[in-house]
């Protein structure tokens, strides 16, 4: 069955939230959401991020059968500047999906990252680029075998987590957040609260205070 491609429209976000929300930490959103946004944290960056930066922006999703990359060849050809491509590959690491061709094209595009549940491979090089952020489940020197199946822009699953065409990608060097498009500016608005409220636990324990007064811990027997 060819790739199939789904004409998805969503909310495009202005860049001032995208903003704001490069400015939350992923721990932050795990503990507001009681971890349920946080993929599997074994999908990890190839290289570091700068302290201080997180690949944000809005997913270009996509489904790829086993050892088959067509969709993702249509994925990255389909997302433009500030996207995130998100790919869910089954967590298979028998071939590669995207490899140096592929994340050099998207790189160029001035696409955000690329994220894979799966395997990705010419991670010397691609390690090597600070600008453009991919995260995987693993790597090996095999190609993928086959390039006419998977969707693109469709609902998927993403290392556990539900993700929509649209729905914002937050990734740092703790892992991967997916914000709902459509509780972006609650969850937002419930970040930055907590974002200020540990700001005043720090504040608190400078001056002197126990964590146990802190953090309202019951008295221990």
């Amino acid at each position: 069955m060819p790739t199939r491609i789904f004409r998805t429209a969503f909310e495009r976000l202005a860049p001032d939230v995208l903003a704001d929300w490069a400015a939350i930490p992923v721990t932050i959103v795990s503990d507001i959401s009681a971890g349920h946004v946080v993929v599997d944290p074994r999908i990890k960056p190839l290289r570091p991020l700068a302290m201080g930066t997180r690949m944000v922006g809005q997913a270009v999703t996509a489904r790829c059968d086993r050892s088959d990359f067509g969709a993702m060849l249509h994925a990255i050809d389909t997302a433009g500047q500030g996207e995130v491509v998100t790919v869910d590959a089954c967590g298979c690491l028998h071939t590669a999906y995207a490899g140096e061709i592929l994340c050099g094209l998207a790189r160029r595009k001035r696409v955000a990252g690329l994220i894979v549940n799966g395997a990705v491979r010419d991670i010397d090089t691609i390690a090597g680029w600070n600008d453009f952020p991919v995260y995987a489940l693993g790597n090996t020197a095999k190609g993928p075998l086959s390039k006419e199946r998977g969707t693109v822009n469709d609902n998927i699953v993403f290392g556990g987590v539900a993700v929509g065409p649209g729905d914002i990608i937050l990734g740092d060097n703790d892992g991967i957040a997916v914000i709902p498009l459509g509780d972006a500016g609650a969850l937002l608005e419930l970040a930055q609260q907590r974002a200020r409220m540990e700001e005043q636990w720090v504040r608190e324990l400078a001056s002197g205070k126990t964590l146990i007064d802190v953090f309202s811990v019951p008295e221990a027997i």
